[in-house]
């Protein structure tokens, strides 16, 4: 399989269910869901679209088989949120791919920060985002008990 072979494709309301399907898959695998899961699975338009930020998926034979928000934080700063890809899928790039267009689309939007929270637990997505060009950082306040680690990119 390839790259060239996986879209991009901006949320559109057909894809609602499979940002959240898709989320809650890998959050119940490892973690709990949390109420901020809850809030923005539930509800993307209003607690990532409103704010201008913006939510990707991954095609593969058009079909939905990754996601990733990109969250609006203020002018210059983004959050890279809600990155999953469908376990049947993991392996062909798609992350990958997700990735590299929510960095760039950040970087279009003006951000001179790009940021993340995740786990020590999530080795091949860490992995990814170090080859992507992110960096460990103090973590502070999160709201996700399941975040141990954050990375940023500074543009």
């Amino acid at each position: 399989m390839s790259k060239e072979l996986i879209q991009i494709e901006s949320y559109q309301p057909q894809y609602k269910e499979d940002f959240k399907t898709l989320n809650l898959e890998w959050i119940q695998k490892y973690f709990k869901v949390e109420p901020h899961d809850v809030e923005q699975l539930e509800n993307p338009e209003k607690y990532i679209l409103e704010s201008g930020g913006q939510i990707f998926f991954a095609l593969y034979q058009n079909q939905v088989v990754g996601t990733v928000a990109l969250v609006k934080n203020s002018d210059t700063d983004y959050e890279m949120a809600k990155m999953a890809v469908n376990p049947q899928y993991q392996g062909i790039g798609a992350g990958k791919v997700l990735c590299a267009h929510t960095i760039q689309a950040a970087k279009d939007l003006g951000a001179t920060v790009l940021w993340l929270v995740s786990s020590t637990q999530l080795t091949p997505a860490l992995t990814m985002y170090r080859k992507l060009g992110f960096v460990e950082v103090p973590i502070g306040e999160t709201e996700y008990s399941r975040a141990d680690i954050k990375m940023e990119i500074v543009f």
